[in-house]
């Protein structure tokens, strides 16, 4: 076997030594054909690690190195970089993973030290067929999308167009703000919600290099990691944003006005088919139901709207429109829906109208809400005992079994202003109280302090008694039974991923978690960062968090994006697949295998890989017919060693 190969065992601590012997592993690997030097060390990814790699290189002439530790996908780059420093090229290197395929899955040392020298031979058999190959650089867009218009995004699109970027902000909806909107006060300092976001939203509407396109949604997504193309359909919003001028004479000319359940203030009031999204909405711009609008459904209706509107900026006859975006970035921004209490019929929810969610209460509590701010029942009196049930919707094996984080919190911060409000006898049924933040744990005594009753246990049925609702729960810590008469019970439901994420994620070709969230490339070390090179998370899509922590991740998620852009050009990975022309059918078994639209068939009937888009997944070498397709680093010559090494 030619070559003069390096062989590096890593111990990583205890995660590879406490399971493999890696003395023993390097010393078999010592006597491998064209091994010129096999070590161990504890820390083969610190910088002593790295430097007997290099100084090995340079003293022995090594032209191929094989580094048996973890995940590639952790650092492969790190020892592609330590060859290059060393003079060699990155793409001689190998890795055999001892750790997520060996000694983090076997228990015995004997058999787990037999594969990872097992490992160890494939890897070096494999390396000794590695050919020099050089990374391909393009440049780089300088634009981001970011898709979703609640605090993230708008966070997160601020902050590039403060660095001078171009940002485009799609939002499915009539106007951005996303939930906080909803919001009256934030836990734990209480401040106004309304305060604090709608500066950012009139900031985001006035910079010159920020572009809002409401009620849009990307259709597709094409390209790579500083050359996207992404197609954004806008759907007919029937007014003309830059003529309406908010004055909502369209909306109280609607001839359903009143009589459709209004989302802004979750159901708790009407609204017409012509409407107004919220009194701060950016744009401030009414827009049409096209679901329940009679010209729509019906076709019959005098469009009273239109001949109200004294600028005549309503056009009903509005069509959708498709544009391309080409961008260098995107960042996911489209945040959380509130869990569907109905679903959990025990507790109530649509069945006793004195039964709300929290997003309902929340409304409840916004002076610009339906009831101007007052806690009261539907016969307009106020309630003398309210029970707030925890962890509807989380922690439950029944619904979802994660936590939400939030809900704890913004329970008891409702319940505070409930209690400042109405005087009321204010009940806590919790399982843990999840008091994680800054001040968090303050408030938390502060609201018990105050006479708010804690009662740990959770709550398994709400029925109607005598008039009063009754809450049956268990106080676990008394170790007795609870039947509780209170007026108002609030359902402190959990997020869930927002609608559509599922749809989003295939067009975008990113992953989902198995509870519906966005799936970061590494929890610890890259959470902003999705599987797609440049697509970047923020926010409640990648998982439950509160406002603090969405806005400091949106923050992250714009620096990852802007430090992309700001670096002019974007270097792709070799090891793409490749197509003989002369030996290709044209039979586009690659075309439809390639998850990531690299392969199309050109006009003389042989398929092309588009270098640039190609990840190296192999599929389409596999689904090729006649062995045209074959993978720059993962060549038949090279599996077939890999197979043989591995046989040792």
């Amino acid at each position: 076997m030619a070559g003069r190969t390096g062989v590096y065992v890593c111990h990583c601590g205890t995660n590879i030594a406490g399971v493999v012997d890696c003395s023993l592993a390097a010393r078999r690997a010592a006597g491998l054909p064209g091994v010129a030097v096999a070590r161990d060390y504890p820390y083969m990814c610190s910088d002593p690690g790295q430097a007997i790699i290099r100084a090995d290189i340079e003293e022995l002439g090594l032209d191929r190195v094989v580094v048996a530790a973890c995940s590639p996908r952790l650092h492969e780059p790190t020892f592609r970089e330590t060859l290059a420093d060393a003079g060699l090229n990155p793409y001689m290197l190998e890795m055999a993973n001892i750790r997520e395929q060996c000694s983090w899955v076997h228990d015995d040392p004997g058999e787990a030290t037999a594969k990872a020298s097992a490992l160890i031979g494939g890897a070096v058999y494999r390396v000794a067929f590695n050919r020099e190959l050089s990374s391909r650089t393009y440049p780089v867009t300088q634009a981001v999308l970011v898709i979703g218009g609640g605090i993230a995004g708008i966070q997160a699109a601020l902050g590039l167009a403060a660095a001078g970027k171009q940002v485009y902000l799609v939002e499915r909806g009539p106007s951005i703000g996303g939930h906080m909107a909803q919001l009256d006060k934030t836990f734990p300092t209480l401040d106004c919600s309304a305060c604090i976001l709608t500066p950012k939203m009139v900031e985001a509407a006035r910079y010159p290099n920020i572009e809002i396109m409401t009620t849009s949604e990307v259709t597709s997504l094409e390209g790579f990691a500083g050359n996207f193309k992404a197609e954004v359909r806008t759907n007919p919003r029937g007014v003309d944003v830059d003529s309406c001028t908010g004055c909502g004479d369209c909306a109280e000319a609607c001839v359903l006005a009143g009589r459709i359940p209004d989302e802004f203030d979750a159901g708790l009031s009407s609204r017409g088919a012509m409407y107004m999204p919220f009194p701060q909405a950016v744009p401030l711009a009414a827009a049409v139901d096209r679901e329940h609008c009679l010209m729509f459904t019906k076709g019959k209706c005098k469009a009273p709207c239109v001949e109200a509107c004294g600028v005549g900026a309503v056009d009903l006859e509005m069509r959708s429109t498709t544009r391309e975006l080409e961008v260098g970035a995107v960042i996911v921004a489209t945040g959380f829906d509130v869990f569907d209490s109905g679903l959990m019929p025990q507790f109530g929810y649509g069945r006793y109208e004195e039964v709300l969610d929290a997003l309902q209460f929340e409304r409840m509590l916004s002076a610009s809400g339906p009831t101007g701010g007052k806690v009261v029942l539907a016969d307009g009196s106020e309630p003398g005992a309210i029970a707030f049930l925890h962890c509807i919707g989380s922690r439950d094996e029944n619904a979802n079994e994660y936590c939400s984080r939030v809900c704890c919190m913004y329970s008891m911060k409702q319940a505070h202003l409930a209690r400042e409000k109405t005087g009321a006898k204010v009940y806590e049924f919790y399982i843990d109280v999840n008091a994680f933040g800054k001040g968090y744990q303050e408030f938390y005594r502060r609201v018990r302090d105050e006479g708010i009753f804690f009662v740990r246990g959770k709550c398994a049925d709400v029925a109607r008694l005598g008039g009063r609702l009754t809450v049956f729960a268990e106080d676990t810590l008394l170790g007795r039974q609870v039947e509780l008469p209170v007026d108002m019970v609030v359902l402190a439901a959990g997020l869930v991923p927002a609608r559509g994420a599922a749809e989003l994620a295939r067009v975008l070709g990113l992953q989902l978690g198995p509870e519906g969230f966005f799936t970061e490339a590494h929890p610890k070390l890259r959470p902003v960062s999705s599987l797609v090179d440049g697509i970047f998370l923020a926010g409640c899509c990648q998982g439950p968090k509160d406002i603090p922590d969405t806005v400091a991740q949106a923050g992250a998620a714009s620096t990852e994006a802007l430090s992309l852009l700001d670096r002019g050009t974007v270097q792709v990975e070799a090891g793409v697949s490749t197509v003989d022309a002369e030996l290709c059918r044209g039979c586009g078994q690659c075309v439809l295998a390639c998850p990531y639209t690299a392969v199309e068939l050109s006009e003389e009937g042989a398929a092309v890989v588009n270098e640039a888009v190609c990840k190296g997944c192999g599929l389409c070498v596999a689904a090729c017919l006649g062995g045209a397709a074959s993978l720059e680093l993962g060549d038949d010559q090279q599996i077939l060693a890999n197979i043989e090494g591995l046989m040792l």
